[in-house]
């Protein structure tokens, strides 16, 4: 039987998340003083909601309010594709800046896609992509954000 039918992401995730839980759960049971901290946090993913976004059910801006009232997460990664003409929009970054500090919300990062192939082995497409994110490297730390995260694509092996 191939490794791929042994072992799915999504088994390995449930595997990984059983064993840890299994691990922590005698410690956490025997000290009454534990800290009621979560075992780790998480963001949600902009794309994760990508349907409801592209057909205006939600609107960029309130992407944060979304992350926060409907799913109780606290920090959220966005993608460049929702709001692809307002990198260099000072007054759109700020708003949507403010409404994420407004719920408590932490902006992790922007996910730049289609902006050309960072490994491109032409030296004039590679350098022109790498310009494409500057403005979004710019937007991310309006933002807060810690990061930004391309799409190093190629042609060949």
């Amino acid at each position: 039987m191939a490794i791929k039918q042994l072992l799915t992401r999504r088994r390995f995730g449930l595997l990984a998340c059983g064993g840890l839980f299994a691990v922590s759960r005698p410690l956490v049971a025997n000290d009454s003083t534990a800290a009621k901290a979560p075992l780790f946090k998480i963001s949600l993913a902009q794309w994760s909601l990508h349907r409801t976004l592209f057909d205006g059910t939600i609107d960029n801006l309130d992407f944060p309010r979304e992350a926060k009232r409907t799913y109780g997460i606290n920090a959220v990664e966005y993608v460049n594709q929702f709001f692809k003409d307002k990198a260099k929009d000072l007054d759109y970054l700020g708003q949507l800046s403010q409404r994420a500090a407004d719920e408590g919300v932490e902006n992790l990062l922007i996910m730049c896609d289609r902006l050309g192939k960072i490994g491109d082995p032409d030296n004039a497409a590679r350098t022109t992509a790498i310009e494409n994110h500057f403005p979004w490297v710019e937007a991310a730390k309006r933002l807060g954000c810690h990061s930004i995260r391309v799409n190093a694509s190629s042609a060949g092996s």
